[in-house]
């Protein structure tokens, strides 16, 4: 609890001048706002990091992630993350669809596929790289916790990322430059992470773009619920130590 009254006292003033910023930027201006509600995900992220709600590191030039082993708080972050998702995705004028293809079932099924692709290649080398050395093991008895904070975490990211800004953009330049725009903004979004808030560098902006773009490709073919799997798995995948 005091972690979060940490976080919370220490976001807030950013926040309050994000959305006083917001909220002068006149109407026309869509793809300003849309990177303004962008930047203030993009600080309450990062701002997990120095209090210890995620821990990154890299051992033998491998990447690893874990979060706080506290189900309170994951379970806190990820059902405020979903609520501001959905407040998002109601107030946003382009529409987002949760699904693009009638067959559920196959839409699921690739997003689940394209979070495997994503993480391969942390996978493979973390069979020669001890849990001990990357992190330790998360206890099993938070996975689902984990699953949860990862998916609803990493909806929010998606309605942003994809659900708006991609929608958006897609309307000016197209299907193709969308996605690469989408994969690239996302990549970028992460670049005070990778050299300032942590030591993870190229690392971590080059395994962001990978999974932006694959996340954009699903979101445009199969939708936001897809999408949000894809993201939502390979987070779970590279942080819950179970490889």
């Amino acid at each position: 609890m005091e972690l979060l009254f940490e976080y919370s006292i220490g976001l807030f003033p950013g926040l309050l001048l994000i959305a006083l910023f917001y909220a002068l930027i006149p109407k026309e201006y869509r793809l300003f706002k849309v990177v303004i509600l962008i930047f203030g995900f993009i600080l309450m992220r990062d701002a997990m990091t120095p209090i210890g709600l995620w821990t990154f590191g890299i051992e033998g030039n491998v990447m690893w992630l874990r979060f706080i082993e506290d189900a309170f708080i994951l379970l806190t972050l990820a059902f405020t993350s979903l609520i501001v998702a959905l407040v998002i995705t109601h107030f946003n004028k382009t529409p987002m669809k949760w699904f693009k293809e009638q067959d559920k079932t196959k839409s699921i099924l690739m997003g689940i596929l394209a979070a495997v692709i994503v993480a391969i290649p942390l996978m493979i080398p973390y069979f020669y790289v001890p849990v001990e050395d990357r992190g330790g093991s998360f206890p099993p008895s938070l996975w689902i916790v984990l699953l949860i904070f990862a998916l609803f975490g990493n909806f929010l990211e998606e309605v942003l990322f994809r659900g708006v800004f991609q929608e958006y953009v897609k309307e000016k330049v197209g299907v193709i430059r969308s996605i690469l725009l989408s994969g690239l903004f996302f990549a970028i979004g992460h670049t005070f992470l990778a050299i300032t808030v942590t030591d993870l560098g190229v690392l971590i902006l080059v395994f962001t773009l990978v999974e932006g773009i694959v996340c954009a490709i699903i979101y445009e073919r199969y939708g936001l619920i897809p999408a949000t799997l894809t993201h939502g798995l390979t987070i779970l995948i590279i942080s819950a130590g179970f490889i």
